[in-house]
């Protein structure tokens, strides 16, 4: 019998932080599992490891030269962009995604930002538990404007597997559902329409980001982009922080060129605290958690462990870098 896999997972814990074990992985060979790892302990972290995984440990060049029994890198997401796939690929190292483990989670988030920002639910919340309610003479009473969702349009950039599902979603409530799509996409039996991107931009009441960041479109959400947009209009984001200027958005916020924003995420991750979107007005947040319900961390580590388990049998699946792979 050949000796197990030596496999290493450098960065567990926001997959299992206790609530997911890594059971199936660990079946498939000798497992070291750490929560973090920092820059400078990842080498020595994963110098005798054959199968690396990794969510935001980056994999350059640089270190991918210093790990000599390397055969093989799952990724813990779909995003690919902390391995340099490329040069892997030079090495003969497969690398593989986890697509689409976290379509549902993610869409559901994007509405609950966007819930927040028209109903307001978290200030209401509040009101009535400092007895606003209790005082009140009436039998009802708001403190800001009740936005209904039916008839508005939502206009979504990127029509893959998530911005599908936003689309269903917001369908399901009434809206309007315009997209834009680098490339022509069916959507189905969805009432879709597809538009130009400042188009989509100037007709959205709500604009939802759902594509993926690449140098082509990063900072593409800027003044010239948000100067288009109703003045009542939203912007959600559920992607990539990047896909956003910070400082237009915050701008354009502050001046009332729009209503409102949600983001789950932001260009650096953990946030840093002189990002200027912390002191916009109606910008409201969520720590990058719209991937990772329980059910969605579930369905990542089992398909984690099926990506492994292909590869070892000689049929690797979810490959990222096969235009670069050199077979030996």
């Amino acid at each position: 019998m050949s000796k197990p896999p030596a496999i290493v997972i450098l960065d567990g814990y926001t997959i299992n932080p206790g609530d997911n074990p890594w059971d199936a992985v660990e079946a498939l060979g000798s497992c070291t599992i750490y929560d973090r790892t920092p820059p400078e302990l990842k080498v020595e972290r994963a110098r005798d490891a054959e199968i690396i995984l990794t969510s935001k440990v980056k994999l350059d060049a640089a270190t991918l030269a210093q790990l000599p029994n390397l055969r093989y890198i799952s990724l813990l997401a779909t995003g690919y962009n902390n391995v340099d796939v490329a040069e892997a690929g030079r090495r003969g190292i497969p690398v593989a995604n986890v697509p689409a483990y976290s379509t549902e989670s993610v869409a559901q988030t994007a509405f609950a930002l966007l819930l927040e920002l028209t109903n307001r639910v978290g200030l209401h919340d509040t009101a009535v538990k400092e007895g606003e309610w209790v005082r009140c003479p009436d039998h009802s009473f708001w403190k800001t404007s009740i936005l209904e969702l039916d008839g508005l349009t939502l206009g979504i950039v990127g029509f893959g597997a998530i911005g599908q599902a936003v689309a269903r979603i917001g369908a399901a409530f009434g809206m309007r559902i315009v997209a834009y799509n680098p490339r022509p996409k069916d959507p189905g039996p969805l009432p879709v329409r597809f538009l130009p991107l400042e188009k989509l931009f100037a007709v959205a009441d709500v604009v939802s980001l759902n594509c993926p960041q690449t140098e082509e479109n990063t900072s593409f959400v800027n003044t010239a982009l948000l100067s288009v947009m109703k003045p009542g209009a939203f912007l959600i984001n559920v992607s990539r922080g990047g896909l956003v200027n910070e400082t237009d958005l915050a701008e354009a916020l502050k001046t009332g060129r729009i209503a409102g924003a949600g983001l789950d995420v932001v260009a650096h991750e953990p946030m840093l605290a002189d990002n200027p979107l912390l002191a916009a007005p109606n910008c409201i947040f969520t720590p990058h958690l719209a991937w990772a319900s329980l059910a969605a961390r579930r369905r990542l580590t089992a398909i984690v462990a099926e990506n492994i388990r292909s590869f070892l049998a000689g049929a690797p699946v979810n490959i990222v870098n096969g235009a670069h792979l050199r077979h030996p």
